[in-house]
């Protein structure tokens, strides 16, 4: 197939376009920048320089491809607004049966067990926006509409897990590693070579308006990790709790997401599409220095 990739330089998007390369698909590349586009000018990728925004370029291109994958958003406030703008571009543009396969989040899921594609959304305010989104995508009608739902993206020491890496010891003779929050809540989490195999399997093999979740299965609390980190940094695996309010004060909507304790087995893509993952485990990682901070 014929692939618009959107964020294809980024850390989710350079494992899927070389996973998409090893598949045999063609790939057109949509970058930010020159510098972007030479990143990802190899294997008979086309570069395309545009903004996520810029309806026209995303229509025009959507409509010469057989498929497109966003992994795209600009992180910040705007990224409501761009991936509506993004996804309204390219449903107005690919021909009919063609495929759109969105990148979404577990976090709009709230806590929970035993998180599945069915579950109830209780999405946190960091991401209440994208229910919306992912709806409305899985509802249209004319395309092949597929959504991936990655857990925590770990992997090349990239990613959130360098958040508990890099957090701040406590003085005295015995310092510690401080956790976020209580150290209790699980986080879901998948190797982002893993993550890439799942979208082209989703891309060739998914039915329309299907929801996969991304993760391993693999689910380690905030204090198996920070204690792997704290090994790591020399701290002897000491560390210390935080209180939730804490964590909410210290890093706004971004903790208030990272306190949810939730566990997945992403077991629905490995039914549907044989999705096998294999990369080592975050805590496998972590041990082995693959966070260690240079």
């Amino acid at each position: 197939m014929n692939v618009l990739l959107a964020g294809a330089s980024g850390y989710i998007g350079s494992g899927v376009l070389s996973a998409l390369l090893s598949s045999g698909h063609s790939v057109t590349a949509l970058v930010r920048s020159e510098e972007k586009a030479a990143a990802v000018r190899r294997g008979g990728v086309l570069p395309v320089v545009a903004d996520m925004r810029a309806r026209d370029v995303v229509r025009q291109l959507a409509a010469q491809a057989d498929a497109v994958i966003t992994t795209a958003s600009p992180g910040d406030e705007t990224s409501a607004a761009a991936e509506i703008d993004f996804a309204e571009a390219v449903l107005a543009g690919l021909r009919r049966g063609s495929a759109f396969v969105r990148t979404g989040g577990i976090w709009v899921y709230g806590a929970g067990e035993d998180i599945t594609e069915g579950s109830p959304i209780k999405a946190p305010d960091i991401v209440a926006w994208r229910p919306e989104i992912d709806a409305g995508l899985l509802a249209a009608s004319q395309v092949r509409s597929l959504l991936v739902e990655p857990g925590i993206v770990y992997g090349h020491g990239k990613g959130i897990p360098n958040v508990v890496m890099s957090a701040e010891a406590t003085g005295g003779d015995f310092p510690a590693l401080r956790l976020i929050g209580p150290g209790t809540q699980h986080w879901s989490t998948v190797h982002v070579g893993d993550l890439a195999e799942l979208y082209v399997a989703a891309l060739e093999q998914g039915e329309t308006g299907s929801r996969f979740i991304g993760v391993s299965g693999i689910n380690p609390t905030v204090r198996e990790m920070g204690e792997a980190a704290s090994w790591r940094r020399g701290l002897e695996g000491r560390v210390v709790a935080e209180d939730g309010a804490s964590t909410f004060e210290r890093l706004g909507a971004f903790g208030e997401a990272l306190l949810l304790d939730q566990q997945a087995t992403g077991n629905a893509a490995r039914e549907i599409l044989g999705w096998n993952p294999t990369r080592p485990s975050l805590l496998e990682v972590i041990t082995g220095g693959g966070y260690d901070q240079t």
